[in-house]
């Protein structure tokens, strides 16, 4: 603990010395006069919206950040509810953490809690797994205890992993053949295998390196899935960690010998961020800085051959054909083909999906892009369709919105909008599409990318947001764990 309060007056200093920033704004950030004031023994306590003295029943579904907060939020909100909780896992797993797993500076141990010890007092726990949604009804049907009912409905079921989507992937293969994945966790029994391969990747990564030249160096891949994501950035994440590895930078220090690897990473699209001034500064400060990285735009993972360490991609582009002097412009000609790529280390992202009950009922999005992902107005987090049931965290088929940092935005929203409902009002609070990706891009500095539905979202703009930082790789390393567990879980913030 000395460490980490030693750390944080540290990042302080930083947001004062190097940002410029006022005293008043610099406690604001590092959380000491609320966000992280728990580490200086000061009170914290959420804002108070409205309430609710009706005897109603609500259902929560799911035991993750969005579930436990939303159950937080609500037994202040609404004290004469019967509050179920629906959720099978015994461990509560802090899933931010595992990059830092990977990267050498946390063991499993450290972002593994009991969900007993989170869950509210007054929230009926019902230790199961619901099977189906029947809206209509207004049931749920789990794995071992039957329907339950509701008059409302929270769905904070999160996403599903869908490594099977690869032809010839799958997670047994985590940590085996060079592969890896840090995303890999089993929720139920509370453990980061990914987190854990991925951390022994780096090591057999680096062994590989040393003993490799810059004219035979090892080939590593990094890849990205053409569906919506759990945190967007973590593919890059894991890139650069594992490349600054690499040049001694990590816990283990040593030689620089990043010139005996190649990094190839593999993504649909030509941008490595959706919002410009944060693209910009990956594309040409980030990348350029390492000199080993090739971005392979448009390269999307269809099929793994583990034994051969061969990946294949599918690449779509585009050519010029013919030119039309009528529209003063050429035809582009669409081109389809499978790229094979060698590789000695390969870290897998899987493709992403919402979970099979949600998808498979009425709550889903019906078609579209969207299709299976909880059919929610993206500004009240509301069903569209039936306006007693209300989402939060990944589930969420909106825009943007796919973090931890997202979910704690959509908590306040939501629960203002259900007591709303219950108190017979329309729903007035919205979230603003709200997305944080603090963006590792080497050891010891972040780029804190912010942004909402239209655009950038700094929440201190007298700091220029695309420059990467040690404070910020200060405020996620020791803070943002301990706030997650003591306030964000709490509904304290």
């Amino acid at each position: 603990m000395k460490k980490n309060i030693e750390s944080s007056k540290l990042a302080y200093e930083a947001l004062v010395n190097e940002g410029g920033m006022s005293r008043r704004d610099a406690l604001k950030v590092m959380g000491l006069t609320g966000g992280a004031a728990m580490m200086m023994g000061a009170p914290t306590s959420a804002e108070a919206g409205p309430s609710s003295e009706k005897s109603v029943k609500i259902v929560i579904v799911g035991g993750g950040a969005g579930g436990i907060m939303a159950a937080a939020r609500l037994v202040k909100a609404a004290p004469n509810a019967e509050i179920t909780l629906i959720a099978p896992n015994e461990t509560h797993l802090y899933q931010p953490g595992q990059v830092f797993m990977a990267a050498g500076l946390y063991d499993e141990s450290d972002i593994q809690k009991s969900n007993s010890d989170l869950m509210p007092d007054g929230v009926k726990w019902v230790k199961d797994e619901v099977t189906s949604f029947d809206p209509d009804n207004n049931k749920v049907t789990t794995a071992k205890n039957g329907d339950i009912a509701y008059d409302y409905l929270v769905v904070a079921t999160g996403i599903a992993y869908d490594y099977e989507r690869i032809e010839g992937m799958s997670a047994d293969l985590v940590g085996k053949n060079g592969i890896s994945s840090v995303y890999l966790n089993d929720p139920v029994a509370g453990t980061a295998k990914g987190g854990v391969a991925t951390a022994q990747w780096f090591k057999d990564m680096r062994k590989a390196a040393e003993a490799a030249s810059p004219e035979k160096p090892i080939k590593v891949i990094c890849t990205q899935p053409d569906t919506p994501i759990k945190c967007g950035g973590a593919p890059q994440k894991i890139l650069y960690l594992s490349d600054d590895n690499l040049r001694g930078n990590g816990p283990d220090g040593g030689a620089d010998v990043s010139k005996n690897a190649q990094f190839s990473f593999c993504k649909k699209g030509t941008t490595l961020f959706g919002v410009p001034s944060y693209n910009k500064t990956l594309v040409e400060e980030v990348t350029p800085m390492y000199g080993n990285i090739t971005d392979k735009w448009n390269h999307v993972l269809r099929k793994i051959d583990p034994e051969r360490k061969i990946a294949y991609f599918e690449h779509k582009y585009q050519t010029k054909g013919e030119y039309d002097p009528d529209l003063e412009e050429y035809d582009m000609i669409d081109h389809n083909e499978v790229v094979e790529l060698e590789y000695d280390f390969i870290h897998i992202v899987p493709p992403m999906k919402p979970v099979d009950a949600v998808a498979n009922s009425k709550l889903g999005w019906q078609k579209g892009s969207a299709k299976g992902w909880l059919e929610c107005d993206q500004y009240t987090l509301q069903h569209r369709r039936y306006k007693n049931v209300f989402g939060i965290g990944d589930i969420l088929g909106i825009p943007k919105g796919k973090t931890g940092g997202s979910a704690r935005h959509h908590g306040p929203v939501m629960v203002e909008n259900l007591i709303n409902v219950i108190n017979g009002k329309e729903p007035t609070a919205q979230f603003d599409g709200y997305t944080v990706c603090p963006l590792k891009t080497q050891y010891g500095e972040i780029m804190l990318a912010e942004f909402d539905y239209d655009g950038e979202a700094p929440s201190f703009p007298v700091l220029d947001p695309s420059r990467p930082r040690w404070m910020w790789w200060a405020f996620d390393l020791y803070m943002l764990k301990p706030m997650y567990w003591n306030l964000m879980m709490r509904g304290l913030m």
